[in-house]
């Protein structure tokens, strides 16, 4: 499954997938009463997510019965990052799932493909807007087929950044420590909604830097399209020894490259790391 042209094959279809699923999350907003929910009492939960979640792991299923799935909805199990002896598709049904129930247009859906650890495609659809990221390792970045790059960024100062804000509120003080730091030391900060779509507008340019703590459906596709963009992707903190920095989302960094070393140490710093 290795070579190009079947990891392209990869990619064609977790974007057939993907689009699929966009008509599928758009439909039941426009015409249906939207039903909410929360998972953990905190997290809302709609039942277009339940459904794309359904019909892109019932797809993958049929057709490559012996790969693992990663899916945030219905098998949140994240050990599964873990084994790494069989390919793993990684799925975010509706990523921004608050902006979706709101009538907000930033929202994606995101389906990456992993083997051994290291993600091999991804694909991050943003039905509203219409906009398609993909990236298949090693040959760049596409936003609706035209390629693209990171903005360039030369300075924290002058750079745009994103980040995001759990759902629990149990232990935000050193996010806001870090977030304190960047608005003082950047230009501006963007409160998108959608970690995807955050980490796929660092790679089209249209922001500089994104850092959180997420999950790997969150980030696994568009970290993928970012480093295809020639975006730098790491972390602030440390990834324990053994698991696949791939799909750690703890202390996350996505930028341009020039910019990625010192931001870096803004956030530790403000992190108390030493």
């Amino acid at each position: 499954m290795s070579d190009p042209v079947s990891l392209r094959g990869i990619t064609d279809f977790a974007e057939d997938l993907a689009r699929e699923a966009g008509k599928l999350i758009r439909r039941e907003r426009d015409h249906n009463t939207l039903r909410t929910d929360y998972k953990q009492q905190t997290e809302l939960v709609t039942h277009a997510d339940i459904m794309a979640d359904e019909f892109i792991t019932g797809a993958i299923r049929k057709r490559f019965p012996d790969h693992r799935i990663l899916s945030e909805e219905t098998m949140p199990d994240l050990s599964q990052a873990e084994n790494l002896d069989t390919p793993l598709w990684i799925i975010d049904p509706i990523d921004g799932t608050v902006n979706y129930a709101y009538g907000h247009p930033q929202v994606a859906v995101s389906i990456a493909y992993a083997e051994n650890g290291h993600v091999r495609a991804g694909v991050v659809h943003a039905p509203f807007p219409g906009e398609t990221f993909r990236a298949t390792r090693g040959e760049g970045a596409i936003l609706n087929g035209n390629p693209i790059r990171h903005s360039g960024a030369t300075v924290p100062r002058d750079s745009l950044f994103a980040t995001g804000f759990p759902y629990t509120k149990d232990n935000l003080t050193p996010l806001i420590s870090r977030l304190d730091a960047m608005i003082h030391q950047c230009r501006d900060l963007r409160r998108i909604g959608s970690a995807a779509l955050d980490i796929c507008w660092v790679a089209c340019g249209r922001l500089d830097i994104y850092y959180e703590n997420v999950s790997p459906w969150d980030f696994a596709a568009a970290r993928l399209i970012a480093l295809e963009a020639g975006a730098t992707a790491g972390h602030f903190g440390e990834v324990p020894e053994g698991y696949p920095a791939d799909l750690w989302g703890r202390d996350i960094l996505i930028s341009a490259p020039a910019i990625w070393e010192p931001v870096r140490k803004i956030l530790r710093d403000a992190s108390g790391y030493e």
